[in-house]
């Protein structure tokens, strides 16, 4: 629908259109709205594929032969990105390029690393500028509410989405006010306050925190497109909901690949909530195989909360998915029991030869206290994907020589 609630005519000239938004449920086409008029999650209508071979990693980088510059984040990879088109509108803190480094790196003097070691790399998503991967979000995000003019954003978050929202928008110099559940941790609220962006508690479900919002664009749930332009109203910058984010989430596998010399690993690990990270590397690494750059998408496993895992209740039953009989009360980050995207996050597991795991609270205490102990420092959640790396590897899903990649996701300043 238009911003006075009629319909909306789609794509109004070249640019619209090759930055359209299509519904992949029933087909429809606009130019922006939250969701399709179907209730369906709606996807740039045709994502850019570069053309000709991948640059090569190790040639001089600041010259003509390799377009791809570390030294500009994730935006390195504009050739793949559907926002952004005039460094202009990019709303960036020089995110992205995190480290990729081995696990074990450093263990009993080096060489193979010991029987309790997790024979991995880590990708240090970490160290990104609100200490979280929602940066890779929000800075592809807020440059699409540029694009589109937008004054006012609101976002729904239990904490990391919710602070990269806020600090972004305060780069971009546009208002924001960010849902976020009434327990959320202090540490989180404060980044959200300090970025100047209005935090609204919700008591109740997740479920509650994003119903709250939603009612907050000022037009109902309609899905219409708000530019800021009239009273009350705002663009829901959601990171389970707004393909741009995901525009940015999938940089992670251009990122990973490039520093790899473009030769994906057999598998990656990530903890799965609203699967924004997980999706973004599937899309990523599924765009670099249409390329050409790389010969094969990795397998892809996702790690969920135990008591809140309904992709594994999905695929392997209510015991699987709650072992324990209680919640997984440190994985905070990623307890949504109603995943947006349900759907594509089986496909992609499907597609991939991959899994997901329900992780205990125990299991990922013990992570928690490894990842400490050698030098990572994250939050709770992130424990998650090397515990059930370990697990994976215990029941040979994944050999013990398997070459894996596992993000830590979130820092250890964050509570």
């Amino acid at each position: 629908m238009s911003d006075d609630g009629g319909s909306d005519p789609g794509p109004r000239d070249d640019r619209d259109q090759s930055r359209a938004l299509a519904c992949p449920e029933c087909g429809a086409t606009v130019r922006d709205r939250w969701r399709c008029e179907c209730g369906a999650p709606l996807e740039f209508a045709d994502p850019p594929i570069p053309e000709g071979t991948a640059p090569d990693p190790e040639s001089d980088r600041r010259g003509e032969r390799d377009p791809i510059d570390p030294r500009n984040g994730l935006w390195a990879f504009e050739s793949f990105l559907a926002v952004g088109d005039d460094p202009a509108d990019r709303v960036t803190l020089g995110e992205g390029m995190t480290p990729l480094v081995d696990a074990d790196a450093g263990t009993e003097g080096g060489g193979d690393p010991p029987d309790d070691g997790w024979n991995a790399d880590f990708k240090l998503e970490y160290v990104f500028p609100t200490g979280s991967f929602k940066d890779r979000g929000a800075t592809t995000t807020l440059t699409r509410a540029r694009e589109l003019g937008v004054e006012r954003v609101v976002e729904d978050s239990s904490g990391n989405a919710g602070a990269a929202i806020a600090t972004y928008a305060a780069r971009a110099g546009i208002d924001a006010a960010v849902y976020v559940p009434a327990d959320v941790k202090e540490s989180k609220l404060r980044a959200i306050r300090r970025a100047g962006a209005e935090p609204v508690r919700i008591e109740g479900s997740r479920a509650d925190v994003t119903e709250a919002c939603v009612a907050a664009l000022g037009y109902g749930d309609g899905g219409e497109t708000r530019t800021g332009d009239a009273a009350g109203s705002a663009w829901y910058a959601s990171h389970a909901w707004n393909p741009a984010f995901f525009e940015g989430t999938a940089t992670v596998a251009y990122e990973i690949a490039f520093q790899r010399g473009w030769d994906a690993p057999d598998a990656v690990v990530t903890p799965l909530g609203h699967g924004t990270l997980f999706l973004g590397a599937y899309r990523g690494f599924r765009r670099l195989k249409r390329a050409g750059w790389i010969d094969e998408v990795p397998r892809l496993f996702g790690a969920q909360a135990a008591g809140v895992a309904p992709i594994v209740r999905e695929l392997h039953g209510a015991d699987a998915a709650d072992p324990e009989g209680r919640v997984n009360a440190a994985a905070d980050g990623i307890q949504i029991a109603e995943p947006v995207r349900k759907r594509e996050i089986l496909d992609a597991v499907a597609d991939t030869d991959g899994d997901a795991l329900a992780v205990t609270q125990a299991a990922a205490e013990r992570e928690l206290d490894r990842l400490h102990a050698a030098g990572f420092y994250t939050e709770p959640t992130c424990a998650v994907a090397p515990a059930a790396l370990r697990e994976l590897r215990e029941r040979g899903v994944l050999a013990r020589d398997a070459d894996v990649v596992v993000p830590l996701t979130g820092s250890g300043l964050k509570g």
